[in-house]
């Protein structure tokens, strides 16, 4: 299962038990807002951690791909080149603004909403992105950066439907072929 599906079953399955918990009780709940903080600062400190690994490997080995363009515009997709240490610190980036995103998301849920039942669904949410992060699984955990860790990564769309880049020599040697044409 892909990254997308398993993120959809952790929420349901979470939502489910989320509904057995006593949410009323302000035992629980300062419980349950602590548990979010904490993952929130876990997650936030883990890919701080990661850039600065990135950053101590200064690994400047090119790294030529091609970007797919929009399928909704029909544009065609453009050359990307960049080095592996810069590729991993600009993914680490959306990393972490995903999760600022997700504690601006929750502070209007839970400081203006009043709702509860995300405070607890988005701590799990936090520790599985934090699973699935790739540049966390190549430069904290030592995984090796090939399969699904292959730069440049996939991105994995939901059920399967995805547009990668392309990394093979043709689809490279293509594209600078058409930056050549244009700036001509």
């Amino acid at each position: 299962m892909n990254a997308a599906t398993t993120n959809l079953v952790v929420s349901l399955l979470a939502m489910q038990v989320a509904r057995k918990i006593d949410f009323e009780d302000a035992q629980v709940l300062t419980y349950v807002r602590i548990a979010y903080v904490a993952v929130q600062v876990i997650v936030l400190g883990t890919y701080y951690f990661t850039s600065m690994k990135i950053k101590s490997k200064n690994d400047l080995t090119v790294l030529k791909y091609v970007e797919p363009g929009s399928p909704m515009s029909g544009e065609e997709g453009k050359l990307v080149t960049t080095t592996v240490k810069d590729y991993d610190l600009t993914e680490t980036s959306k990393l972490v603004r995903s999760a600022y995103m997700g504690v601006l998301m929750m502070g209007f849920l839970h400081g203006y909403m009043k709702y509860t039942q995300p405070l607890f669904i988005q701590a799990l949410m936090g520790l599985k992105a934090l699973y699935d992060a790739k540049p966390v699984a190549i430069h904290v955990l030592g995984k090796p950066a090939e399969g699904d860790l292959k730069r440049p990564f996939k991105t994995g769309g939901m059920f399967g439907a995805a547009s990668d880049p392309q990394t093979d020599k043709a689809a490279v040697d293509e594209a600078e072929k058409k930056i050549g044409k244009k700036e001509e």
